[in-house]
């Protein structure tokens, strides 16, 4: 201010130079709380006189603050951007900032908040749901029998039958898919684990946007609109000693509307399959929440044994809550071995809708939940598992395996002479100058590389033509290519004065929108080990222009 500098044309981008996770891609997210700040950019009096008598600018003149500050605004920033939930990479920018140096550099730490950890929980969401998914196989014989199913030499009367073998089994990744059996879901469950309820909120909105079925977090969901979900905690089993606590326990009969009492029901099939040794607090406890709520009726089977106790439990409710009319939803595994555990519940599930032709055991969802991350997800997969929906907490809202995503944001241009940064590291040396981005397609559909060029140039892609991409650093990287599309990566959010351009993308919209680009994208660059790279490159005179800039502002050693 002082120099008179901060009146200067400025061009600003905002980028990342590395993907996160070790993966091949990242999800551009935030824009809409970026153009929110924008909008309401502006110094109040009391900012001004805190800054007035900080020590850093207690010296400054009055004029500063009472002018400058006081009357400073977003009103000449223009913005370009990606679309949110745009599929991006490393250098390609995210954001582009026109505007006097002085608000240009103010808006940059705020830009960068709002940005980083949106793309980056969205980013880790969507590589989840992308695990989550697996390769799905059918199988209807020759599969073992689990251990607790194995038939005794002398049956009971009544017990049953073991003799068919698994009807459904998820086998190892990369089989041939199964399109009958559902593909998992993953909802976040993070909001006791996130850094603050503003983490938490946050990770609730943009977990949703990479792919997230719903949220446990029903703040997020009320303010957003989103999908809530979640099941009973293990203190509410837990506080459950007995039967007598729901003797009384009714449920309205669905085709009569006669209120029936639910435990002579479940007795009853407590006694048809001789399963005397189940907890009986926590068939209270089902009991209980099937009489509260018989259409959403999910159980958390782990509170004492999976398989002996909360399994059998369930399936009790479920069969008397059945008969009423009502749909049971399925059951929660927190704890053991999720693999094994889920294709026993869903192995019995199965024998029960035989031996009682009821066929909503079929449907019902086993959801697991416990420290669940991308690689737990893949080894399940490799496992097999009969899991249908995923709670996942800690390890999404947390982003366990890289806890920030490194956005940067850096001056290319001041009064249309284009800078650079230089520095011994590669991977730090900016390229100067506006730059116009575009995003090549080739015949298969899917996009081949990201293309940049300098904002004056006279020759821009065009579909049908031959383009020369060029890597930004190393001279022998090249490649030809004759795109069937070509789209223009940017485009115009925030004008200054008239602020927000066009309508802010929902959630939903998004949503769809990171689907779509993750369902017609290179199958190399999902994968978990060793993913392919997506090129980003410049245009012949965007690298010669870099080079010889290089040159020209890097000092010549001089030996003696």
């Amino acid at each position: 201010w002082k120099t008179g500098q901060h009146t200067k044309k400025a061009h600003f981008e905002l980028f990342f130079r590395k993907n996160p996770f070790g993966g091949s891609y990242t999800l551009f997210a935030g824009l809409d709380e970026v153009l929110k700040f924008l909008s309401s950019f502006r110094f109040s009096q009391d900012d001004i006189e805190y800054l007035r008598n900080t020590a850093a600018l207690c010296h400054c003149e009055p004029a500063f603050f009472d002018d400058y500050l006081a009357n400073l605004d977003c009103s000449e920033v223009i913005v370009h951007a990606m679309k949110e939930g745009s599929m991006v990479f490393p250098r390609v920018p995210l954001i582009t900032v026109t505007a006097p140096l002085g608000i240009g550099n103010l808006i940059e730490t705020t830009m960068l908040t709002l940005v980083n950890y949106p793309s980056l929980v969205a980013t880790n969401a969507s590589r989840m749901v992308v695990a989550a998914r697996g390769q799905f196989w059918e199988q209807t014989a020759g599969a073992s029998l689990p251990r607790s199913m194995t038939p005794p030499e002398s049956p009971r009367a009544g017990a049953l039958s073991s003799a068919k073998p698994r009807k459904s089994m998820q086998l190892s990744e990369g089989g041939p898919s199964d399109f009958t059996r559902r593909k998992p879901k993953c909802v976040e469950f993070g909001l006791r684990r996130a850094q603050g309820p503003d983490g938490g909120f946050s990770a609730s909105k943009y977990s949703h946007v990479g792919g997230f079925h719903a949220t446990s977090n029903v703040l997020a969901g009320k303010l957003l609109n989103l999908p809530i979900g979640g099941t009973h905690a293990h203190s509410f089993v837990m506080s459950y000693t007995s039967l007598d606590l729901v003797q009384d326990a009714k449920v309205q009969r669905v085709d009569n509307g006669e209120m029936v009492l639910l435990l002579p029901l479940v007795r009853k099939y407590q006694a048809e399959l001789e399963w005397h040794d189940t907890n009986e607090g926590e068939m209270a406890a089902f009991i209980g929440y099937a009489s509260s709520f018989p259409n959403s009726f999910l159980c958390l089977i782990d509170t004492y044994d999976t398989l002996q106790s909360g399994l059998r439990n369930f399936i009790l409710a479920a069969l008397a809550l059945n008969d009423l009319g009502h749909t049971p939803r399925g059951i929660r595994l927190d704890s053991g071995d999720l693999s094994y555990l889920s294709l026993e519940c869903e192995y019995l599930f199965h024998e029960i809708g035989d031996r009682f032709n009821r066929s909503f055991f079929y449907d019902l969802d086993i959801v697991a939940s416990n420290d669940i991350n991308e690689a737990v997800l893949h080894s399940l997969n490799k496992q097999g598992h009969a899991i249908t929906m995923f709670g996942i907490g800690t390890n999404l809202v947390t982003c366990q395996n890289q806890p920030a995503l490194g956005c940067v944001y850096k001056l290319v241009e001041i009064d249309g002479e284009p800078r650079i940064k230089l520095s011994n590291d590669l991977d730090k040396v900016l390229i100067p100058g506006q730059k116009i981005a575009y995003r090549l397609f080739g015949e298969a559909g899917w996009p081949l590389l990201d293309y940049m060029a300098g904002i004056h140039e006279e020759s821009q892609p065009a579909v049908g033509e031959r383009v020369l991409c060029r890597h930004p650093f190393i001279e022998q990287k090249r490649v030809a290519v004759i795109p069937s599309r070509v789209v223009k990566l940017h485009s115009l959010v925030f004008d200054g004065k008239n602020g927000i351009v066009g309508e802010l993308s929902s959630i939903t919209e998004s949503r769809q929108y990171v689907n779509d680009q993750i369902n017609n994208t290179r199958a190399d660059l999902l994968r978990y080990v060793n993913p392919g790279e997506y090129k980003v490159s410049v245009s012949e005179d965007s690298f010669r222009f870099l080079h010889n800039m290089w040159q020209q502002e890097t000092p010549v050693t001089e030996l003696r």
